[in-house]
């Protein structure tokens, strides 16, 4: 629970509290003795403490108790109202057993004190029953259990709300993308087309092909593929299921089907976690199992997979030439560092000093399960 700041109205509560314990003390709910000004301290402050019950209910609830059954034991006849705004107190903050038990406790505390004064059990029952009401007690109990109640309701709301804009943010993203890449699709085709017919007249007329022309018809060709591969992925994000952390063993076989010795070892306790921290943790293992079979020449590659408390680690090593290769079609390093930074998390991509490269991400994930 984040701590709260202490408000005027705090202190107004508490005051006023101290104020009504007061009144009903000098209207004739004390008994004249010598122990009057203690009485008086105990009333004052099992009232004053109420200043701090947000930050620290259930120690206000202890400190209110206490103090309201030492003035009750001094002969102060008077209702016990710090220690209902107590109560409150602690059920708004969720402290339901706690305040439970403490009100068990406190009823059969004042019970006692005034059997020990009077030695009747009617009397005792009577003068308990004025102090601290079975009533009063669950009004206050159940006061502070709707307001908690309404309280999660609305921070509920808020979230659902932020979550819906959030994929509708997203969407959005998606269908800008979907457009510009058809759009650009459509260019580089033509750009590719264009290179490779004047390659092709240049060559049947028997000209020396230019350096620059023959460049312009290979960058076509790569654009015109990592565009295809990019559209095809985000097509994929409607028409397939969502790949996630289970799949990882998938991915791990299908690299060791190429002839590479691939490890997956997996630490921690796994859970349910969030679809977008699932396939993003998928999409980097994918991201650089396909960078080393295709570019790195190496002979064995490890992937770890650490789930701990709030959040999740991948590292992905292999013993290659440890050069940041391409990247895999439509994902891509930088696809990757976006995904991450999207989830709040860290990416780290580089050479290994003992040869290699190395992938390294780290997830913050909240459980579902």
């Amino acid at each position: 629970m984040a701590r709260r700041r202490i408000t005027l109205g705090d202190a107004g509560i508490a005051a006023g509290v101290a104020v009504a314990q007061l009144a009903a003390a000098l209207s004739g709910g004390h008994p004249g003795s010598g122990n009057e000004l203690l009485g008086y301290a105990a009333l004052v402050a099992s009232a004053l403490v109420l200043v701090v019950r947000r930050r620290a209910p259930v120690a206000v609830l202890v400190v209110s108790g206490a103090c309201g059954l030492a003035f009750q034991a001094l002969g102060f006849d008077v209702a016990v109202i710090a220690f209902l705004v107590a109560v409150y107190a602690a059920v708004r903050e969720g402290h339901r057993l706690v305040t439970l038990l403490a009100a068990v406790v406190m009823q059969s505390g004042l019970f006692l004190v005034a059997y020990a004064a009077t030695g009747d059990f009617g009397a005792a029952s009577e003068q308990a029953r004025g102090a601290l009401e079975i009533a009063w007690l669950i009004a206050a109990a159940a006061a502070g259990e709707a307001l908690r109640q309404a309280e999660r309701r609305a921070d509920e709301a808020e979230r659902t709300r932020e979550a819906a804009a959030q994929r509708r943010a997203d969407d959005e993203r998606l269908h800008i993308a979907r457009e510009l890449h058809d759009s650009l699709t459509h260019q580089i085709s033509v750009i590719k087309v264009q290179s490779e017919a004047a390659v092709h007249v240049a060559q049947r007329r028997g000209e020396e092909v230019p350096e620059s022309l023959l460049a312009i018809r290979e960058a076509g060709r790569e654009a015109a593929r990592e565009l295809r591969a990019t559209l095809t992925a985000l097509r994929d994000d409607d028409t397939n299921p969502p790949r996630g952390l289970e799949d990882v063993r998938d991915l791990v076989g299908s690299a060791g089907a190429t002839g590479l010795e691939v490890t997956l070892t997996v630490d921690g306790q796994p859970g349910t976690v969030p679809v977008a921290v699932g396939r993003t943790a998928y999409r980097i293992v994918q991201e650089a199992l396909t960078n080393v079979t295709r570019h790195a020449a190496a002979t064995t590659a490890s992937v770890r997979i650490d789930h701990r408390p709030g959040s999740i680690g991948i590292r992905v090593e292999d013993n290659g030439t440890g050069a940041p290769a391409a990247t895999v079609p439509g994902v891509g390093l930088l696809g990757m560092r976006e995904r991450v930074s999207a989830l709040g998390g860290e990416l780290r991509a580089q050479p290994r000093e003992e040869g290699g490269f190395m992938v390294e991400a780290r997830l913050p994930v909240e459980r579902t399960s």
